[in-house]
C-alpha cells in the first residue's frame, strides 16, 4: 500500500498537465505491482496474465490508453515514455486477451504474425505492436528502448514493475539496459577464450537502430564494467554470436 502511494504522488508529479485524462500510469502501476513478481530465472519478471484477463482495474487502464491523444505530446521525454509504456501494455493486454498461450507467437499465424495483428487503440486509432515498435517508438532514435519494451516472452528485456515517466526517462532507459546486457543468458556475455561476444538477437533485429552512435557494440561498452569494457573495446572485429530466443510467453 506504502509503495502504491508513494508511486501515485511521484505519478502525479510527473505528468504535465496536458497529460490528464490520459494513460493512467498510477493505476496502471498499481496493477503491475499486484500481478507481476520479480523472478530468478531468465525471464527476469512473470506476469499473471490469468487475473489480468479478469481485473476490471487492468480494462480501466486498457481504456485509458485508448483515450489518450500521442499529439499532445510535447517532449522527447514524454514521448519515449509514452511508447514505451503503450507497447508493453498493448503485449501484456494482447497475451491476457487470449490466455492461456503458451507464447504471444501463437496468437498469430505464418502467413499472418502477431506483430501485425491488431493490439489495441490509441485515440481511435488501432495499432499493432509492428506499428507501436518500427514507428513513433523507434522514430524517437533512442535504441536505448529495445531494452524497454517487452514482447511478453522469456528472452525479452525483463519487465519493468513500474511504468517509465518522463521526468525519469533517461536514468530508466540507463537502468534497463545495463539491466539487459548484464544478463549473460539473454543479453550479453564476452567469451575470451573464443575472442566472440554472446548478444541477444534483438541486436541483430534492430542493429541499425545503433549505427547513429557506433554501433551496437559501441553501445554496450558504455555500460560495462571496466575490465569488460576494455576488452570488448581492444577487439574492434570479435566474432557475433548471437542468443537462441526463447519465445515462451513471461507468465506465472
Amino acid at each position: 500500500m506504502i509503495r502504491a502511494l508513494a508511486l501515485a504522488a511521484l505519478v502525479a508529479a510527473a505528468v504535465p498537465a496536458r497529460g490528464d485524462g490520459c494513460l493512467d500510469l498510477a493505476q496502471y502501476g498499481s496493477v503491475l505491482q499486484a500481478h507481476t513478481r520479480s523472478v530468478a530465472d531468465v525471464a527476469g519478471t512473470h506476469v499473471d496474465y490469468a487475473a489480468l484477463k479478469v481485473s476490471p482495474q487492468w480494462h480501466e487502464v486498457v481504456k485509458s490508453l485508448a483515450n489518450c491523444d500521442p499529439a499532445r505530446l510535447g517532449t522527447r521525454e514524454e514521448k519515449l515514455a509514452f511508447w514505451i509504456n503503450a507497447y508493453n501494455l498493448l503485449a501484456i493486454d494482447l497475451v491476457a486477451s487470449h490466455w492461456p498461450v503458451g507464447s504471444i507467437k501463437e496468437i498469430g499465424s505464418f502467413l499472418f504474425p502477431v506483430w501485425g495483428k491488431p493490439a489495441g487503440q490509441i485515440h481511435g486509432k488501432t495499432y499493432t505492436l509492428e506499428q507501436n515498435r518500427v514507428g513513433p517508438g523507434r522514430a524517437l532514435g533512442d535504441p536505448r528502448v529495445h531494452a524497454a519494451i517487452v514482447c511478453a516472452s522469456t528472452s525479452c528485456p525483463s519487465l519493468a514493475r513500474e511504468p517509465y515517466l518522463s521526468a525519469s526517462i533517461d536514468a530508466e532507459l540507463d537502468r534497463a539496459f545495463a539491466g539487459f546486457i548484464s544478463n549473460r543468458d539473454k543479453g550479453f556475455a564476452i567469451d575470451r577464450q573464443a575472442g566472440a561476444v554472446r548478444l541477444s538477437s534483438i541486436f541483430k533485429w534492430f542493429g541499425s537502430d545503433f549505427d547513429r552512435q557506433g554501433g551496437v557494440l559501441k553501445v554496450i561498452a558504455r555500460y560495462l564494467g571496466e575490465d569488460d569494457r576494455k576488452w570488448l573495446l581492444a577487439h574492434r572485429n570479435p566474432t557475433l554470436d548471437y542468443l537462441p530466443y526463447d519465445w515462451r510467453v513471461n507468465a506465472y
